[in-house]
């Protein structure tokens, strides 16, 4: 399995980006897939998943902000983020999760300013 995360850039305070995360390989509706963040100096932590049946969590940070979404004919999750904060500047990873397997994506930046 392989996962290619897009979509990051630099965005001012109160602006929105889309990630996109590509999976490829032997990848199926099965895997719960989601995405986490690490920002300089700080641990990864988990941002939003979305599991095989459809079922969606949030971390609190970015609840009411933040849609995910995923495109199983596609393979493809997604992240919308809206409302952006600074504290939401990181590295924005894809992961992809089936019984004991674990792939993540590489990274994709996200710089919010103001």
């Amino acid at each position: 399995v392989q996962l290619q995360a897009s979509g990051g850039g630099l965005v001012q305070a109160g602006g929105s980006l889309r990630l996109s995360c590509a999976g490829s390989g032997d990848i199926h509706e099965g895997y719960t897939m989601g995405w986490y963040r690490q920002a300089p100096g700080k641990k990864r932590e988990f941002v939003a998943s979305v599991a095989s049946g459809g079922q969606i969590s949030y971390s609190d940070s970015v609840k009411g902000r933040f849609t995910i979404s995923r495109d199983n004919a596609k393979n493809t999750l997604y992240l919308q983020m809206n409302s952006l904060k600074l504290e939401d500047s990181a590295v924005y990873s894809c992961n992809a999760r089936y019984t004991f397997y674990s792939f993540w994506g590489n990274g994709t930046l996200v710089t919010v300013s103001s």
